[in-house]
């Protein structure tokens, strides 16, 4: 399986969108275990900050002018929220960058990671770390469907219960595109479920 990953996200062609003005750049990494059944790896955020708190994200942030590019982005703000030595993580490649609500391009980058990692994480920003088994996605195990308009058009996007955390936003959609592009698993995004909930109302 992991073979079959890095395989498809290096032959990938990712959506890298182009700004019509100049937005602030940010990049999270998508940590996926080196394992006969590969998890990736997610962090609840903090209740107490000022965007996305309590909500469950990869690990991630802004890009500093320090940074060389934006996949140095991705691993210096793991490292700086759960302890992921860059060392350790062989970076595959980039998926579609995003607009994020705040206004923010976001840019996740595939990486694999070991299988036992002692994630230290870092209390001011983030509340917990945990794994979740890439096969759980293909299932397409959806709790509800939430419609946004984003890009000019409407998107449909899947919101998962996965024990305590639920998962949903810019993090279900960069995962329904690794799942897709991993597993062919075929969660479409751009076409009405039988019921959905309209956030953009």
């Amino acid at each position: 399986m992991l073979d079959r990953i890095l395989q498809r996200v290096r032959d990938y062609s990712p959506h890298l969108l182009e700004p019509e003005g100049p937005l602030p750049e940010a990049a999270v990494l998508m940590p996926i275990t080196r394992g006969e059944s590969p998890e990736l790896v997610l962090t609840l955020r903090a209740r107490g900050l000022s965007t996305h708190g309590g909500e469950v994200a990869f690990p991630g942030g802004r890009r500093d002018p320090e940074d060389d590019d934006l996949m140095q982005t991705a691993l210096r703000e793991a490292e700086e929220e759960v302890g992921l030595a860059p060392g350790i993580v062989e970076v595959v490649g980039p998926l579609s960058s995003l607009i994020s609500l705040h206004g923010i391009h976001v840019t996740p980058y595939v990486g694999i990671v070991p299988d036992y990692v002692e994630y230290r994480a870092n209390d001011a920003e983030i509340a917990s770390v945990f794994s979740v088994p890439l096969e759980f996605f293909c299932q397409d195990p959806r709790e509800v469907t939430h419609r946004i308009d984003y890009q000019g058009g409407a998107w449909y996007i899947p919101s998962y219960r996965y024990g305590e955390y639920q998962i949903w936003g810019l993090t279900a959609i960069m995962i329904v595109e690794l799942v897709n592009l991993v597993y062919d698993a075929g969660i479409e995004m751009r076409r009405a479920p039988a019921s959905y909930i309209d956030l953009t109302r």
